[in-house]
This record gives structure tokens, sequence and C-alpha cells, in this order.
């Protein structure tokens, strides 16, 4: 019976799984979204969200400068035993505790993304609430096209385009090439 068993071992010793989660937990602070199996992802959320919850006590305004000092500073040691990126940790003192300080839980969201190509597993994103996408952050200039370049003959296309448009803004008529052909004519 599995009375109290409670969290997946993900088919990994339990060395390789702490350490998983870790990196893992690091990814998700750094880039606020990360995509991994559905399993993965229900068990990095628990594991964050204690790293979230450590970093927000730190944040508590009563008491001494000195009391709000040494606590920020034992919050940022335990913090430190699970994410080993001295810039993670400085993020998420400074800018995501911060921002989860009215929230009393649930800084994770897990969104199902289907199944993976390769071998049907059950991919998932798991983001930090508040971070979602934006569409209006990469607002196209005009006379620019949204659609990236698809394939070899589209990219191929667009860097010819760029070229002739950089080639255009400096005045010049021939591209490099041209130039070291021609002069070697002379």
């Amino acid at each position: 019976m599995r009375h109290g068993v409670a969290h997946r071992k993900l088919g990994r010793v339990t060395e390789h799984r702490i350490a998983l989660l870790r990196n893992q937990a690091q990814a998700l602070l750094r880039h606020e979204r990360i995509q991994t199996t559905l399993p993965k992802a229900k068990e990095l959320r628990p594991y964050v969200e204690r790293i979230i919850s450590i970093a927000k006590r730190s944040l508590v305004t009563d008491g001494t400068d000195e009391e709000r000092r040494i606590r920020r500073m034992n919050a940022e040691r335990l913090v430190a035993r699970d994410v080993a990126d001295k810039k993670v940790v400085t993020k998420l003192f400074d800018t995501l505790a911060p921002r989860f300080v009215e929230r009393p839980g649930g800084y994770t969201r897990v969104l199902k993304l289907g199944h993976r190509r390769g071998d049907a597993a059950e991919v998932a994103q798991i983001e930090l609430v508040g971070s979602e996408f934006d569409p209006n952050a990469g607002t196209v200039e005009a006379g620019e096209t949204a659609e990236q370049p698809t394939g070899l003959r589209g990219r191929a296309r667009a860097a010819v385009k760029k070229l002739q448009d950089e080639g255009a803004t400096t005045g010049e008529d021939k591209p490099k090439r041209a130039r070291k052909s021609a002069k070697k004519a002379e």
C-alpha cells in the first residue's frame, strides 16, 4: 500500500531527482516560464512555491533595521541551498518576492501543452503568476512584417533583404564583394 507516499520518483534516484528540481527551479526563477513534462512540472510547483515563500518572509517590515537585515540574510541562506546562481537569488529577493507580497500562495501556474512528438509524453508549461505573455510587448514598427520567415528559402530571402536595406541606409550601391572585385579589376 502507498499510505503517506507523497512525491513522484520521476524515474530517478534521490540525488538525481533533487538535482533536477534544483536546476528546473533555478531556470523557472530566471526565465519565469519553462516547458517540461507534466509530472516534472507538478513536482516542481510546490518546490518553487516553498522557495518563494521563504523569500517573502524576509520582506516583513516589523522590527528594527538590524532584525530585518538578519531575517533577509537568513532567508537568502535558506534559498541558496536550493538555488546555486547568485543572480537568480538576487532577482528572487529584489523583484519576484515583492511581486507576491499580497498573494497568500499559488505563485505558479501549470498549463498543459499537449503531447511531445517523439515519445508522446505530456508536455506542460510552468510559469510564475504575473509573468503572462503580453501580445503588445513586441509591437511591430511600421513597414515591418510580424511573421518570421520559415524554411531555408524564407530565411535566405530575409537575410538578403536585410543586407540590401543596410546597403541602402549607408548609401552604398554595391555589396562589399562587388566593390572588392571591382577594385581588383582596376
